[in-house]
């Protein structure tokens, strides 16, 4: 082989061996590269980055602050508001029904004109109480056709009570009846008002008080589940741009040969201070709700349920005397309320009270020992507010004084001494039976204020909290953040113009 054949083999050879040079990458490709990325292109992508980063947070936090609101405006100027006239309008009808039966227990007789009088203008007052409170739960339950039945049902039946009553009261005024002997036809129409009322009335607004009082409860744990979830992701997407913005600050750092970018660590200050507040916000309004619901509102509702079977109580008392066809059954009745108040195992009417004596003394002794349940026993482990304890103690010992109270109506009225026992039952003097009851009464509202209070302090501050100052407040971090970023990048990518 010659030389020349050789070499034109060997390049060949050679050429054959060399790759061929690669394309340069382009579209998403060049994204991948070192060279692509600059230092003007790293700091934009990284504003944009951060900048987005800020931004998420605050559409995150406008959204919980919201719900947060929400959860505040629904617990405490619907939820709670509604549950509370419901339970109003069971101790309205409680109490209409314990005046008509004093109506009936103390007759017609011209002698007794001025407490009848007084009686009546009760009556009227608990009617016009209890027609408020279903006019407003119609409104209320405006978008609930089921609902609306119920209370339209709830008013037809009112008003077939008040007819009953009515015509009672003037069949016992046309037979001029004596203290405890109602005229036969009298009672005969008030023992249909009254089994009206027993059997329809009373259960149905049972039922809404009981349907409002759930609602509360799933609405407050749902709200209460949002808060907390709501905490979490304000906590994540805080942190997210603080990372974010801490990145940039690298950048800069290593890129420009400088500590710090004083523009960019007050952007981070203000973001810290902005996941401090937004977090705080939610923990604070979390914690009020809880207040407002577990510690105050469960108590209204227990004490103002109490208060209304107290009342329907004291009219089994008047339906005893003035009834002694159904004696048995409005004792039993007088006793079985007795124990939703103050819950006593193992007791009848006539040991009940050498119960509660044990029981009081050792609460007496020790605030946190409470043997006893029912409503006052709910109450009693609820102590929460200043001046609370010793207001509940004060509705127990009241409570204490009406037993007895009534047990001496009946001793009275057992021995013969039926106009007496009525004397006593009506009366309203300190030491008699009505005026031991008002004490009750008053005892039972003192309590209930005090968590009345407790409730609207919680909602308003919460109100105050979640308010316009909030929102500026928010509004002034988010656009301070943004604009020391930009500031903090801006001279820096100046220098490549």
């Amino acid at each position: 082989m010659s030389e020349r054949t050789s070499s034109v083999a060997t390049k060949g050879a050679s050429a054959s061996r060399t790759s061929p040079a690669r394309p340069a990458p382009t579209g998403f490709g060049r994204l991948r590269t070192r060279a692509y990325w600059t230092t003007p292109r790293r700091v934009r992508a990284l504003t944009a980055a951060a900048l987005a980063a800020v931004l998420l947070f605050a559409g995150v936090a406008f959204t919980v602050l919201s719900g947060a609101r929400d959860s505040v405006d629904a617990i405490g100027h619907h939820s709670a508001p509604q549950a509370e006239r419901a339970s109003d309008l069971y101790f309205a009808l409680s109490d209409l029904d314990a005046q008509a039966a004093n109506l009936l227990l103390v007759g017609a007789d011209e002698a007794d004109f001025a407490k009848r009088k007084a009686i009546q203008d009760t009556y009227d007052q608990r009617r016009s109480q209890a027609d408020a409170d279903l006019e407003q739960a119609t409104e209320a339950l405006s978008g609930d056709p089921a609902g609306r039945q119920a209370v339209q049902a709830e008013l037809d039946g009112l008003g077939q009570y008040e007819a009953l009553v009515a015509r009672s009261d003037l069949q016992e005024s046309n037979a001029e009846s004596l203290p405890g002997k109602p005229s036969p036809d009298a009672l005969s129409s008030y023992q249909q008002a009254t089994d009206l009322l027993r059997s329809q009335l009373l259960p149905n607004a049972d039922l809404v008080a009981n349907a409002n009082a759930a609602k509360v409860g799933g609405t407050y744990t749902s709200q209460r589940a949002d808060l907390d979830s709501g905490w979490w992701w304000l906590l994540v997407t805080g942190l997210l741009a603080l990372a974010a913005l801490g990145a940039l600050q690298r950048t800069l750092t290593v890129r420009y040969r400088r500590l710090i970018s004083p523009p960019l660590v007050a952007a981070l200050l203000v973001t810290v201070i902005g996941l401090g507040y937004g977090l705080s916000l939610v923990s604070g309004t979390e914690d009020r709700l809880h207040n407002a619901k577990a510690n105050a509102y469960d108590s209204v509702i227990a004490l103002s349920r109490a208060k209304a079977v107290a009342y329907d109580s004291n009219a089994d008392e008047s339906r005893w005397l003035s009834d002694p066809s159904r004696a048995d059954t409005y004792q039993q009745s007088f006793f079985d309320k007795t124990q939703q108040i103050v819950k006593l195992d193992n007791t009848t009417l006539g040991t009940y009270n050498a119960a509660l004596d044990k029981a009081i003394a050792a609460h007496q002794a020790s605030a946190a020992d409470v043997t006893f349940g029912g409503y006052l026993g709910d109450e009693e482990r609820n102590i929460t507010f200043p001046g609370e304890q010793q207001a509940a103690d004060q509705v127990l010992a009241d409570f204490r004084t009406y037993q007895q109270d009534d047990r001496k109506i009946r001793q009275l009225a057992q021995q013969g001494h039926l106009a007496d026992a009525i004397a006593f039952d009506t009366g309203t003097a300190a030491g008699q039976s009505d005026g031991d009851f008002s004490q009750l009464s008053d005892a039972f509202d003192k309590v209930v204020a005090i968590n009345q209070q407790a409730f609207d302090s919680s909602i308003q501050q919460s109100d105050s909290a979640l308010g316009v100052g909030a929102a500026v407040s928010c509004a002034l971090l988010l656009a301070g953040a943004l604009a020391l970023t930009v500031l903090a990048v801006r001279p820096r990518l100046r220098e490549y113009r």
